[in-house]
């Protein structure tokens, strides 16, 4: 038996026995008592966030959220360095426009700035209501692609603002990290909620988790629309020589 093999059996008996503990010690299905509910809970109606989930996320948990995002910016990054773009310059395709139909197209349009307004709400609302800066960041970038799926690539093309998107993507990661300074100079802690927590259900209120959210939003929103430009290079576009 290879080296190799003996030490990832090590690993996978090691996580192995992780996830037993875990699980084992996890409150049974439909049980009364709820451990982390129970701590969340009292810190989310303290810190005025009616929506528990970014009361975690983005307060209770801030740095771990840190971590995701970067997760999100490093993909961007890579996809970015392998998928290079070719040497000469490229234009879009011909459209295959003949063969969405027209009511497929129509629905498109339409429903593109019912999308973006919607991501812009999930968004902003994200400590209020259910969603936030990772689910309305999706649903912005979403928007922009319904010109595609209605069959216009070169509309897409066109009207995306890629270049502020890669600028707005690196804007909000490197502001998360400011953020979470500012909390450390003024709270003594790094991302702690420093800012006045306001009225309960007030759309300004829950202190710096709206700030988070939206940063988180444009992050997401930003980076998907780079990310899904550079595949839609290598598969839609031509050499113009």
């Amino acid at each position: 038996m290879r080296t190799r093999d003996v030490v990832g059996g090590i690993g996978l008996a090691g996580v192995a026995a992780l996830f037993v503990a875990a699980f084992t010690r996890m409150p049974a299905v439909g049980a009364a008592a709820h451990v982390y509910r129970d701590l969340v809970l009292p810190q989310g109606f303290q810190r005025v966030t009616p929506n528990l989930v970014s009361s975690v996320n983005f307060d209770l948990r801030a740095f771990d959220t840190l971590g995701e995002e970067t997760i999100v910016a490093a993909a961007v990054v890579g996809t970015l360095a392998l998928l290079q773009p070719p040497k000469s310059r490229a234009r879009p395709k011909p459209d295959d426009s003949g063969y969405v139909l027209p009511a497929v197209k129509l629905a498109g349009y339409l429903l593109l700035p019912v999308t973006v307004l919607l991501g812009l709400d999930i968004v902003v609302h994200g400590h209020l209501t259910p969603g936030g800066g990772f689910q309305g960041g999706v649903v912005l970038a979403t928007g922009w692609h319904l010109l595609y799926l209605s069959g216009s690539y070169r509309a897409l093309a066109r009207l995306r603002p890629l270049d502020w998107c890669e600028y707005a993507e690196a804007a909000a990661t490197g502001l998360y990290v400011v953020t979470g300074l500012v909390g450390l100079a003024v709270g003594g802690s790094f991302l702690a909620n420093v800012l006045p927590l306001g009225e309960f259900g007030s759309l300004l209120s829950a202190g710096i988790v709206p700030v988070l959210s939206v940063l988180v939003g444009i992050e997401v929103a930003a980076g998907l629309v780079v990310l899904l430009s550079r595949f839609f290079v290598h598969g839609l576009e031509e050499d113009s020589t």
